[in-house]
C-alpha cells in the first residue's frame, strides 16, 4: 500500500487544539483590524479569506451566528450566503480572472470540515493547469499570495 503524506496541513488539522474556540468567530472578531482577513461583514453573514487556501482568493463565507448544519440556518442566512457567493464569483472573476470557481460546502469533519461547528461555504479559483497536484506529489503547496495582502486587495471591492 502507498502512503501519501500531506504534512503541510499538520498546522491546519491542529490549530484548534491551540485556540479554543471557533476559528471563524474569532476571524469575525478581528474584522475592522489591519491584518483582518474578514473582506465584508454583513449584519447576518461574512466573508473571509482562507488562512491556508487551496488557491489565491481563496474565500469562506459564514452566517455569523454559530449554526453546525445548513439546516440550522435561517432562510435569510442560507439566502445571504448565495447572494455574497454570487457577489464573490463577480469579484475574483474581475480580480484574478480564473478560468473556473470551485463553490461548495463540507458537512462534518468526516466530510472534509475542517471547521465543523460553524458552516462556511468556500469559493475557490481555479486555473486551467493550476498546480493543486504539488500538494499531494511534491508536499508543497504553490499560493502566490499572502491571505493578509488578498484580503486588502479583495476588501475595497466588496465595500462597493
Amino acid at each position: 500500500m502507498d502512503v501519501i503524506r500531506s504534512p503541510w496541513r499538520l498546522a491546519y488539522v491542529s490549530q484548534g487544539a491551540h485556540e479554543p474556540g471557533c476559528v471563524l468567530c474569532r476571524a469575525l472578531a478581528s474584522a475592522g483590524s489591519p491584518d483582518s482577513l474578514v473582506v465584508l461583514a454583513t449584519p447576518l453573514s461574512f466573508v473571509v479569506m482562507n488562512l491556508y487556501p487551496y488557491n489565491s482568493g481563496h474565500v469562506m463565507i459564514s452566517p455569523r451566528r454559530h449554526v453546525a448544519r445548513l439546516s440550522e440556518a435561517s432562510a435569510e442566512e442560507v439566502t445571504e450566503l448565495m447572494l455574497l457567493a454570487r457577489r464573490s464569483e463577480a469579484i475574483l472573476q474581475e480580480l484574478y480572472t480564473p478560468d473556473g470557481i470551485n463553490v461548495g460546502m463540507n458537512l462534518g469533519r468526516s466530510a472534509g470540515a475542517g471547521v465543523d461547528g460553524h458552516i462556511h461555504l468556500h469559493v475557490v479559483p481555479r486555473w486551467t493547469g493550476d498546480t493543486n497536484f504539488m500538494t499531494v506529489v511534491g508536499e508543497t503547496r504553490v499560493v502566490p499570495e499572502d491571505p493578509v495582502a488578498a484580503s486588502a486587495r479583495l476588501r475595497p471591492h466588496f465595500a462597493k
